[in-house]
């Protein structure tokens, strides 16, 4: 088998002249040079070198192997630098899942500013709407979860970064539109659009409709928030979102903001992480910045 030692090899001789020179090129002995070389040509069943007098000069095989060290050795060097600067948290690529979909805008925001700081650092979003974040998570296809639901897992930790609450939009003409909460059964006529995620993980169904044993009239799924509050604004249906978001939408569309229940219902976003990752510099950075992102997000008490 061909090892990068053999390129080296080959590459050092090449570059140096002569065995003697190479091995004190590689801190080795000549003689341990010889004896990996000679061991290759017997695996090989070939001559890398063929003697002239003091001199050694390359055989077919041997230029061959030469014009793979001078192609192969730049390559698994540049990769061992960029690997040390990701070790490091210098250099890489951040890549982070999406389960809180309509935070993308919230996410748009704090993505700028870290490119920013991080020049050598690339950012890739996962937006998946049947998104299996943890498992994901785990298994490395991505670097961060945002999510208003933890799953601790051994090995994982979760940073909480900012609290809101969870309304139900309406049409500004519908009769809801006036009062100070909705209860359950006010959507048992209503259709609700929802985005398409199970009704396990869908807060106004585990939080609200579940508990009391109520069920919309209809249930419709739309993956785009704006054709979404659309159908609303049309009177097609209600919607839940988050505060900070619906009344962003108010400004824009004829519509209204109702508490679901009259404690209504109080969400955190969290960060992901696995805990193996913890020195990375650049991940500890986007966590500070979201942390720090003072957004106008609805809690509570709004």
């Amino acid at each position: 088998m061909i090892e990068r030692t053999h390129l080296k090899i080959v590459h050092a001789v090449e570059e140096h002249g002569s065995l003697t020179s190479a091995a004190k090129a590689l801190c080795v002995t000549q003689s341990a040079l010889s004896h990996t070389m000679r061991k290759l040509e017997d695996n090989l069943g070939t001559e890398i070198w063929l003697r002239e007098g003091r001199s050694l000069r390359l055989t077919q095989a041997g230029r061959y192997l030469l014009h793979i060290a001078n192609r192969v050795l730049p390559l698994l060097n540049y990769a061992e630098d960029k690997l040390k600067q990701i070790a490091h948290g210098e250099r890489g690529t951040l890549r982070i899942g999406m389960e809180c979909h309509p935070c993308y805008q919230w996410l748009l925001k704090v993505v700028s500013p870290f490119l920013d700081s991080w020049p050598d650092v690339d950012v890739d979003v996962k937006q998946k709407f049947q998104f299996g974040g943890v498992g994901a998570l785990l298994d490395y296809e991505i670097d961060l979860l945002v999510t208003p639901d933890p799953l601790y897992k051994k090995g994982l930790s979760f940073t909480p970064v900012f609290d809101y609450e969870q309304v139900l939009v309406v049409p500004r003409q519908h009769a809801l539109a006036e009062r100070d909460y909705a209860r359950a059964e006010d959507l048992s006529d209503e259709v609700l659009l929802t985005y398409p995620v199970a009704t396990n993980r869908l807060d106004i169904y585990t939080h609200f409709l579940n508990p009391a044993e109520v069920v919309p009239k209809q249930h419709k799924t739309s993956e785009t928030t704006e054709i979404m509050l659309q159908m609303v604004a049309s009177g097609r249906g209600v919607a839940a979102l988050p505060r900070w978001l619906a009344e962003e939408y108010c400004l824009k569309l004829p519509l209204a903001v109702v508490r679901l229940s009259k404690v209504g219902i109080a969400k955190q976003i969290y960060l992901g992480t696995r805990d193996s990752d913890e020195d990375i510099a650049y991940l500890k950075a986007f966590i500070e910045l979201a942390r720090s992102y003072n957004h106008p997000m609805g809690s509570i008490n709004h």
